[in-house]
């Protein structure tokens, strides 16, 4: 008879640490623990196999609650915590009829609050880049136009401008002025950030000094105005979008905003004051535990600052508002973005982001459809609404693991932000090419294991589509468009006439006046003095994961217009099906992520005459054996000298050769691809020598 009360202990007694990993070190057989079970990432961080109660942070149990030091879990109490994360979705559509239409239909479809990045050409920049796209607003009509039909006091607005912020931070309160929205009830974000816009573009429009100057003063004139509203955004995605690791993220992030801080304290804001007026803005990949835990650091480096800096406790939880990162999307089969976007939303939900933005899965091809954008924010509601995410204030609290990579992580990032002070700050940082150095060296370890395929992308390094129907992205004519802006902002404007350099002290209050009256964001650019003393550096290079492999497929796609098809290669697939299958799904997946048709076949058993043969029908000059170890001494050095003969430029082995790779080599075989060798650089040879790519 069993008895009444069931405990799971008699029959699994407790395992201390110690013993499991005796138990494990031998069933490796002498393979080392660290090496086989032990994930070593990028940060310097790495995650075990396994967390037991002794990895626990110790925190006197307030770590899981808001606001109370160390706070890591956000800042909602638990009261607002069903109110669930603010969807900020993005909107750049030159056209601003197109545009308005597609606010109204975010709006309509559960987006709480916008972010209206513009364009470059409306800031002041003479000739902008391609990827400076955006909405060409240029005074408070076309904002009042583009925002028409929005309620602006239960609609959250956020602008991007980049070096113009305090211009367009101008249109933007003449618009709540126009409205009539009550200083209490505006919401939304300036979003200045002069050292994010410098170290993206390599360009300050003036001194970067001066551009510092002109964000305390607009952060104090915001302090005193509108309550709901941050008027400075530490953006980290200049750096992450870089290559930089998730502690050079945070840690960057850091020293910007210590130098945003004292700017806003020379400028006449008390620390608590200065720290209410700054949002973090990050962006998150598909390591959904790593971008966990990078959220969670960052509050707990924040609050570190801030008590440093003598802020009082209510202030030390930051206002994040989390992005998908945009290296880690793919123009190649994009459809899987949906993917890695859903992944991103997950971590901001989990990690306790305020703030998410929404990528649609067609960010990489242009301007978003209607249908990618209503994926982009059902996203979220997926998230929110049927797995209730944000129904639990710190979901990864008391997670060993999480809590573990947290600490770990902040530790990292702590190290890397006082050596930037300890150089001088951010600024110099930058302009020393410190930063871009220190990038580029923690990115070329992930270069490399995206090239060997270490690191896998899908859709594109594994797993290609090379037949898929690319999108089309709505297209813009934006020359047309911005030269009709042109025209429309050099007519003379009631705001602008008269407008002469800015004399007040407060050079916010001066462009919210103008800026009411009618002048533009050039105008006031003009008028503030910019273009006068530019600051320059050599920009930080983005860095999209799939580049590499997707510049490959550009080619071949180029290869194919020209010439009616793609660089070919054949699978001479030898031996019975279970000795060849394997090899061959590997090298047809090598070759297609290089944009390479390839020609497979069922096999030729031993009969290398019917494989010549079939080569031969191919097209193909490149031929790949495939088969299996054990059969490989008896037939490659037969099969090799064959395929010469006939013709064949390359021979191409399936597998690591190992002690035969000279005599195979002295056979014929020109390469051997495994899962060791460099894909990208050898796919880049094989399209030299096919003349789809130059030297």
């Amino acid at each position: 008879m069993l008895d009444s009360k069931f405990t799971i202990r008699d029959e699994f007694p407790a395992v201390d640490y110690g013993s499991w990993r005796t138990v494990v070190e031998a069933d490796l057989n002498g393979a080392l623990f660290d090496k086989k079970l032990v994930t070593h990432t990028y940060e310097g961080v790495d995650f075990q196999p396994i967390y037991v109660a002794d990895d626990a942070f110790s925190d006197n149990g307030l770590q899981g609650y808001p606001r109370l030091i160390p706070s890591v879990c956000g800042s909602r109490a638990l009261d607002t915590a069903p109110e669930g994360i603010d969807l900020r979705q993005e909107h750049a559509n030159p056209d601003l009829e197109t545009a308005h239409h597609a606010v109204l239909e975010d709006l309509s479809g559960g987006v709480t609050s916008l972010l209206l990045r513009l364009d470059a050409s409306v800031c002041g920049i003479s000739e902008p880049e391609e990827s400076n796209v955006g909405l060409l607003v240029s005074s408070v009509d076309d904002l009042d136009a583009l925002l028409n039909g929005v309620q602006l006091d239960h609609v959250g607005i956020a602008v991007d401008a980049g070096a113009a912020f305090l211009p367009a931070a101008a249109q933007l309160a003449a618009l709540w002025e126009r409205r009539k929205v009550a200083a209490n009830k505006a919401r939304g974000a300036f979003n200045a950030d002069p050292l994010a816009v410098l170290a993206r573009e390599g360009e300050l429009p003036q001194a970067a000094e001066e551009a510092l100057t002109f964000l305390g003063d607009l952060a104090n004139w915001a302090s005193n105005s509108y309550s709901g509203v941050t008027s400075v955004g530490i953006d980290t995605s200049p750096y992450h979008h870089a290559g930089a690791t998730a502690a050079q993220d945070l840690a960057l992030g850091l020293a910007t905003g210590v130098a945003y801080l004292r700017a806003m304290t020379e400028a006449g804001l008390g620390i608590d004051q200065a720290v209410g007026q700054i949002q973090l803005r990050m962006s998150l990949g598909t390591r959904h535990f790593l971008a966990i835990a990078k959220l969670r650091a960052a509050r707990r480096l924040w609050s570190r600052i801030i008590e440093v800096c003598g802020g009082s406790n209510t202030t030390r939880s930051p206002l994040i508002h989390a992005r998908t990162s945009e290296r880690v999307l793919t123009r190649c089969d994009p459809y899987v973005n949906m993917l890695r976007n859903s992944v991103s939303a997950f971590a901001a939900c989990i990690g306790g982001a305020e703030i998410f933005t929404s990528l649609p899965f067609d960010q990489t091809l242009g301007l978003p459809s209607e249908m990618s954008r209503r994926v982009a924010r059902n996203t979220v509601h997926i998230l929110q609404e049927e797995a209730h995410l944000h129904r639990v204030i710190d979901p990864a609290g008391g997670s060993w693991f999480v809590e573990t990579i947290t600490e770990q992580l902040a530790e990292e990032a702590w190290g890397i932000f006082q050596e930037v002070e300890r150089s001088g700050g951010m600024l110099r940082a930058l302009q020393s090419g410190w930063v871009a150095e220190q990038i580029d060296s923690a990115f070329s370890s992930r270069a490399r294991d995206i090239a060997h395929r270490k690191v896998g992308i899908t859709g594109v390094s594994e797993f290609p589509n090379i037949g898929e129907q690319y999108l089309d992205s709505p297209r813009v004519d934006i020359e047309e468009l911005r030269s009709a802006q042109d025209r429309n902002t050099n007519s003379p404007h009631q705001g602008a006439q008269g407008l002469e350099k800015a004399s007040d002290v407060s050079r916010t209050n001066f462009a919210v006046r103008a800026a009411t009256a009618g002048a533009t964001i050039a105008q006031l650019a003009t008028a503030l003095g910019y273009h006068t003393s530019p600051t320059q550096i050599e920009p930080l290079k983005s860095q999209s994961l799939a580049k590499p492999f997707e510049e490959l497929r550009d080619a071949t796609n180029r290869w194919q217009s020209e010439h009616g098809q793609r660089p070919r290669v054949f699978l001479a697939n030898m031996g019975p099906i279970a000795h060849h299958t394997a090899r061959a799904t590997y090298a047809k997946n090598f070759f297609e992520a290089g944009g390479f048709e390839v020609v497979s076949n069922h096999g030729f058993e031993l009969n290398v005459a019917a494989a010549i043969d079939a080569y031969r029908a191919s097209g193909a000059s490149i031929v790949v054996i495939c088969s299996s170890d054990k059969l490989y001494p008896d037939f490659v050095p037969r099969i090799s000298g064959e395929l010469k003969a006939a013709g064949v430029r390359t021979v191409v082995l399936a597998g690591n050769p190992g002690a035969m790779k000279s005599a195979w080599r002295d056979a014929g075989v020109d390469r051997f691809i495994h899962m060791k060798c460099n894909v990208l650089a050898t796919l880049q040879e094989l399209l030299q020598e096919e003349g789809v790519l130059t030297t």
